[in-house]
């Protein structure tokens, strides 16, 4: 049975369940004292609703990750499994060509073999549908009757149903929570193993990087494998460049128009302000190889700087401070408006003007929510790929001249995983150990944030 049915019966089965509590449930109130019922209709159906429709779900999820197993089972005890190879791709292949016809998504079969399987495959997928739809239909059955005898007129189905309702919030919570444990759980295990393959010291601290995918990966070069100008790459790129171009242009567009901008300039000038975060990167990306990167170059070679490259550090970062302009602006714009007009009507009537009301009251006020986009921008400019693809290059130069082509960790962790490249070989093992390193730092970024925020909201709450 195909999991879109299993999924449509427990979703009918559980309404067929709320529509009959509903109704029996308005048959308590003639029965209740003075026809008010501790909990409403709505609450007993949706008690009677979530009992019958959540096991089944549940029974749904499990029988569909273990009835292949039994269906194969099945087929391969059937005397027609006999001849077939005990492993392999060929094995593999007979057993796929006759499900598929016995699943009717097929006419005949290539292989000799698989056609002694067909009718046993036939056989167990009927079987086992049969059963998985009893098996479906007596859970819903049991459950709907422990639902149906714990209705009536004094039943607090309210309490139950936002229990429910708290176990999945908490469930949902918990999704962010297991995803990034997950991932880091996965970058430990492989950046281990790369670590048994390349010395850490040679990692963190060398300057050359250059891994040879066709080394041997039992004795890989560490001196290779050097991490350093990535990292600069990146921090120069996104922390430096883009900051310097966002944070000035995004704080200052944020009080522009908290402070000065009429209701009609605001009304236009912020949703433009805020299209720039819905722009694609492969949008800055071409923008920035095309017009911003031989811009920069024949201003270079003008002002006598020959050896200016197309490609360069300076175009990524410039474009990518475009584009995190929105998160710096958005976040001041709304921690400067959220301060309360009593502090800026004090400064005021105390003498002082626009300027330093700006200066000295609302900006260190707001600054929570100032440092909060601003980490948020570094976190955002740091992950960018696209655009230092297109307008940085892949070169890993460790240089100070924004003139130069220049590459980042992200761009590195996609060029070593793509391909065909062994899983066990220390250059594609490299974009873990990169990775790793990349979200220590965006976990410290992060961690710094929080204490700068903790620090000045309890100063000026």
């Amino acid at each position: 049975m195909s999991p879109a049915i299993l999924l449509l019966l427990a979703i009918g089965l559980g309404l067929a369940g709320w529509l009959v509590a509903r109704s029996r449930a308005w048959k308590f109130r003639a029965s209740a004292p003075g026809g008010r019922l501790p909990s409403l209709p709505v609450y007993h159906a949706w008690y009677a609703g979530l009992w019958v429709g959540v096991p089944v779900l549940l029974f749904a999820a499990i029988w569909n990750a273990v009835s292949p197993g039994l269906i194969l089972s099945h087929v391969l005890s059937s005397p027609g499994a006999q001849d077939i190879p005990a492993f392999g791709m060929q094995r593999d292949a007979i057993l796929s060509q006759a499900r598929a016809v016995a699943e009717g998504n097929a006419d005949r079969v290539l292989l000799p073999e698989a056609q002694a399987l067909v009718e046993p495959f036939r056989e167990a997928l009927t079987l086992y549908s049969w059963m998985g739809l009893a098996a479906t239909l007596v859970i819903a059955i049991a459950a709907g009757i422990w639902a149906f005898s714990r209705l009536k007129p004094q039943f607090a189905a309210r309490q139950h149903v936002e229990r429910w309702v708290s176990v999945t919030l908490l469930l949902a919570s918990l999704v962010a929570i297991l995803t990034t444990f997950g991932i880091f759980i996965t970058l430990v295990f492989e950046t281990v193993r790369f670590f048994g393959m390349v010395s850490p010291v040679d990692f963190l601290f060398g300057t050359h990087w250059g891994p040879d995918p066709m080394a041997a990966a039992d004795r890989p070069d560490g001196s290779r494998y050097g991490a350093i100008p990535l990292f600069w790459g990146t921090l120069f790129i996104g922390a430096i460049i883009a900051m310097i171009v966002a944070i000035p242009i995004g704080l200052m567009s944020a009080i522009y128009l908290t402070q000065y901008a009429k209701p009609g300039v605001r009304k236009w000038i912020k949703p433009a302000l805020e299209i720039l975060a819905g722009v694609p990167t492969v949008v800055y990306g071409y923008f920035a190889a095309l017009t911003i990167a031989p811009a920069i170059r024949e201003i270079a070679i003008s002002a006598g700087i020959a050896n200016a490259s197309s490609e360069s550090a300076l175009a990524a970062g410039l474009v990518m401070g475009v584009m995190i302009i929105p998160f710096v602006s958005s976040m001041a714009d709304d921690s400067i408006a959220a301060v309360p007009q009593a502090m800026r009507d004090g400064s005021l009537a105390m003498g002082a003007t626009t300027n330093e009301t700006i200066r000295r009251v609302l900006v260190p006020a707001a600054l929570p929510g100032i440092v909060a986009g601003i980490m948020l921008a570094v976190s955002r400019a740091i992950g960018e790929t696209m655009i230092v693809v297109m307008a940085a290059g892949y070169a890993a130069n460790l240089s100070a001249n924004p003139l130069e082509a220049m590459t980042t960790v992200t761009v590195q962790i996609v060029a070593m995983l793509t391909g065909e490249a062994s899983m066990d070989h220390p250059a594609t093992l490299s974009a873990f150990a990169l990775g790793f390193v990349l979200f220590i730092i965006t976990l410290a970024l992060n961690v710094v944030a929080l204490r700068v925020v903790k620090k000045y909201r309890e100063a000026y709450e």
